[in-house]
């Protein structure tokens, strides 16, 4: 089994005191200038850093290296501890306190600034109030030097590395405010009245982009989630049969070779094959295969999935990294590294931003000083440009639209838990569902049910009488068919379950078997041509389940059932939604090619691979990105499925699927109901246009309002009024996203081809 270990050497840091996409560029610039590094790539998500560097002792330097360019790192044991320990996500500040919830420093800013910003929302009432200007003073201070002083410390960083970022903005616009204000206090102190400040300015900036720091914070703890169910897959303990018995050990103590005994009902612990024992184990962690599978002796097992009613002796041959579970950890983890596009474009922008700014007010204070003599002039004028210039309606232009893109999402059942997700969804081109769950129901059905003496209630009702109890999911649809003919069955006796094989039990003087098609041939029952009519059904990909008697001592066929799935009542229209919107359709599952095939000519799709385990439906996904240059979404609802979720540009789970796959999803559609995915797609595009609406706006008032500074046309209260309405305008926009709602699965359903459902395999994926 092939790890995933690198040519070179790795070295894993741990990197505090990262805020955005510009900071992971610097980091990621220093550890590569380090003499002897091959490679160096810094996750955001996990605030690591996973360096490939031949030396024995580069790891000093690469510490010193990130230390230089204005950040601390230390080293880490494992690229996965990351999942385990939580780093460092929060929007923690100077204050004293990490016991304390993250969204504080937000919460406290807000109260703080609320009283300053009062005036302003009375004054289109009629009411003329304000605040004296100490009560100001001792409200906005603690806000810009104590809440705020994560932004002076991300923009120092960012002046020692020579670049920009949005702290730089935040912290240079709110000092500027702040700064104003206080002379204008001081100015103005002796004259027994309170002299218009921009208090409220640099309070409300500094209070709003400390909210959208919060949610980014939020976003990096959820894309952890996801590593975190995996791993919990994973038992902590394991029991080792050794000369002296079988003892329970740590996981940990497990090594290659030992013979581990796994109880009925248990999750298996590690990789291996089957030494003694029969049994059913579901292994829908690797192969989504939805109906458990008989292991005898000699099968290959694979820990996290979990045991059927057999006791299993397996010899193990992976533990620990080399584990299935730990790969799909790795492909996980790996996956999410992605940075979001809009927030690289906003930090590129500032860091060409801010020096034109600063050069800008610095040949305005210069012009007016030596051109005119009127230095406290030239000051105001100076101070207006860097006002107008504060970046408020820049940070909020994606955060307001995303709020409200999220939040109008989440009242129609989608639940957007990435803010890099919606961002991208908007370019989907291609979308690659999963099967089972996903475009199928997810449970198998009786499709049909064949008699040889063509009496197909009796063959039902001797069924239901076997399977009478039974939890399997089999048995369930033969008792479900039979409740819907209706069939009475009458009361089996003597039934017993014959692991990995079927079932066999006495219906009054009769001795009844029912199971696979190897349980028949062990029996002797001859299928004849009935073999055919099964290939018929296995070609569709439905599973067939045979019916024997032993009557004098001889093996009679009674019959056959055969199950299958069925497409979701939406999938159809779904499909047409994506369609009409321009976006191609393909499936990946792990079922069988004829049961796929099956899915794919209802439902008319583009594409379709069919037998395709966890690692593949990943790299399937990713070839769909490189070769097709489009960006892909991944729907699905399984374990298996959490890899290629990743994997994939935005990654979409149903909400009745697992945890895991919710956790390694940007978006979760808390319907089971597929033409969510064309509306998650709809309000990502919806949103993203009002993002570049922002910016515009944004762009558009520093473009007009910072050569009327320069010029002395706008002055610094009119400059703090513009700066307020461009923040309103920006926020005001966004609100409009709140009138979206979703085409209803009714009426996108009307829109679709129709049709009655239909019946394919039983589901796999």
């Amino acid at each position: 089994m092939s790890t995933d270990t690198p040519p070179q050497p790795a070295w894993t840091l741990a990197i505090e005191g990262m805020t955005c996409a510009s900071c992971v560029g610097r980091v990621e610039r220093a550890l590569r200038a380090v003499p002897g590094v091959v490679s160096a790539e810094v996750n955001l998500a996990t605030e690591a850093a996973t360096v490939h560097a031949p030396g024995a002792n580069v790891l000093p330097a690469l510490i010193d290296a990130v230390q230089r360019a204005g950040y601390e790192a230390r080293a880490r044991a494992d690229a996965g501890q990351a999942a385990s320990t939580g780093a460092s996500t929060g929007v923690s500040t100077a204050a004293p306190g990490r016991s304390l919830p993250e969204w504080w420093a937000a919460a406290l800013s807000a109260v703080l600034t609320l009283p300053l910003v009062l005036p302003m929302m009375l004054l289109p009432l009629g009411i003329e109030w304000q605040l004296p200007g100490a009560w100001q003073l001792a409200l906005a201070t603690p806000v810009q030097f104590w809440l705020g002083a994560r932004f002076y410390r991300g923009g120092w960083k960012a002046l020692r590395a020579g670049a920009g970022n949005m702290d730089l903005l935040v912290a240079l616009g709110t000092s500027a405010g702040y700064g104003l204000s206080v002379w204008l206090l001081a100015e103005h102190a002796g004259h027994g009245m309170t002299h218009h400040t921009y208090f409220e300015a640099s309070a409300t900036v500094i209070t709003l982009v400390l909210l959208g720091k919060w949610l980014e914070a939020r976003a990096k703890r959820q894309t952890m989630a996801a590593i975190h169910a995996l791993n919990a897959l994973r038992p902590e303990f394991a029991r080792v049969r050794g000369p002296a018995g079988d003892i329970e050990v740590p996981l940990a103590q497990v090594r290659r070779g030992d013979r581990v005994v796994v109880r009925p009902g248990e999750r298996l612990p590690v990789d291996g094959r089957v030494e003694e024992g029969l049994s059913e184990v579901d292994e829908s962690l690797v192969t989504g295969e939805s109906l458990p599978v008989a292991k005898q002796p000699g099968d290959a097992v694979t820990g996290g999935s979990i045991n059927g009613m057999g006791l299993l002796l397996v010899h193990t041959t992976a533990v620990g990294a080399e584990s299935t579970l730990a790969r799909i950890v790795r492909l996980v983890e790996s996956a999410q590294a992605r940075k979001a596009p809009i927030q690289r474009l906003v930090d590129r922008v500032s860091e060409v931003f801010v020096p034109v700014v600063l050069g800008i007010a610095l040949v305005t204070l210069l012009g007016w000083g030596l051109g005119t003599g009127h230095w406290e002039q030239a000051i105001l004028n100076a101070v207006a440009v860097l006002v107008i210039a504060c970046p408020c309606a820049l940070g909020l232009a994606t955060p307001a639209a995303l709020m409200a893109g999220t939040g109008v999402a989440a009242q129609s059942g989608i639940l957007i838990k990435d803010a890099q997700a919606l961002e991208v969804a908007h370019r989907v081109g291609t979308v690659v569902f999963d099967k089972t769950g996903t475009l199928t129901e997810g449970r198998p059905r009786l499709l049909a049910a064949e008699a040889v003496d063509s009496k197909r209630h009796a063959l039902l009702a001797a069924g239901a009488a076997l399977q009478a109890g039974s939890e399997h999911p089999l048995a369930r649809a033969v008792l479900a068919a039979a409740a819907d003919e209706p069939v009475a069955p009458a009361a089996a006796t003597s039934v017993r379950a014959v692991a990995g094989r079927g079932v066999a039990g006495r219906l009054g003087t009769r001795e009844l078997h029912l199971g696979s098609a190897r349980y028949m041939n062990e029996l002797g029952v001859d299928l004849g041509a009935w073999r055919r009519r099964a290939e018929r059904h296995e070609a569709e990909g439905r599973t067939v389940s045979w019916l024997a008697e032993l009557a004098a001592g001889r093996p009679q066929l009674r019959g056959l059932f055969a199950f299958g799935d069925t497409p979701k009542a939406t999938a159809v229209a779904a499909i047409d939604a994506l369609r009409r919107a321009g976006v191609r359709t393909a499936m990946v599952t792990g079922d069988n090619r004829g049961s796929a095939a099956a899915v794919g000519r209802a439902l008319q799709l583009d594409h379709i691979e069919a037998e395709v385990l966890p690692e593949g439906k990943a790299a399937i996904v990713a070839a769909l990105r490189r070769d097709g240059a489009t960006t892909v979404a991944m729907v699905g609802d399984g374990i298996n499925d959490a890899p290629a979720l990743a994997a994939a540009d935005v990654g979409i789970a149903m909400g009745t699927g697992t945890d895991v796959a919710m956790h390694a999803a940007g978006i979760t559609l808390m319907r089971a109901d597929p033409t969510l995915v064309a509306a998650a797609i709809d309000i990502s595009r919806r949103t993203y246009a009002k993002i570049r609406q922002n910016l515009f706006w944004a762009f558009a008032y520093n473009v007009v309002g910072i050569p009327l500074a320069a010029f002395g046309l706008l002055n610094p209260m009119l400059a703090g009024a513009a700066m307020a309405f461009s923040s309103v305008s920006v926020i005001a926009n966004a609100l409009l996203l709140r009138r979206w709602r979703p085409a209803s699965s009714r009426a996108v359903a009307v829109a679709g081809r129709g049709g009655g459902p239909v019946q394919v395999g039983t589901a796999a994926a």
